[in-house]
């Protein structure tokens, strides 16, 4: 089992940048992603940096606004955990 995620900042250049509980940080760029069909919606700048949440313990964007795990993006927490750490004292 992975640290839970316990924030995560969108950047404007299609970017995340996660925290785990552990103090792990990493920034997962989703760029690539954007013309694979099911991360369409993400090409909306706005919908990318406000629809996003943590659910299941992982990065999600909400389609519906309704927290329906259904009807979301997630990325797997695997994927994500296996980053390489940066160094970001800000958080």
């Amino acid at each position: 089992m992975f640290p839970e995620i316990v924030q995560v900042v969108p950047n404007e250049n299609y970017t995340v940048t996660i925290y785990f509980e552990d103090g792990k940080a990493v920034l997962y760029d989703i760029s690539q992603l954007l013309e694979k069909e099911m991360f369409q919606p993400l090409k909306d700048k706005n919908f990318f940096i406000n629809a996003y949440t943590i659910i299941n313990d992982t990065l999600a964007w909400d389609l519906a606004g309704n927290r329906d795990v259904s009807k979301c993006i997630d990325i797997d927490p695997e994927t994500l955990y296996a980053l390489q750490a940066i160094d970001d004292r800000t958080a």
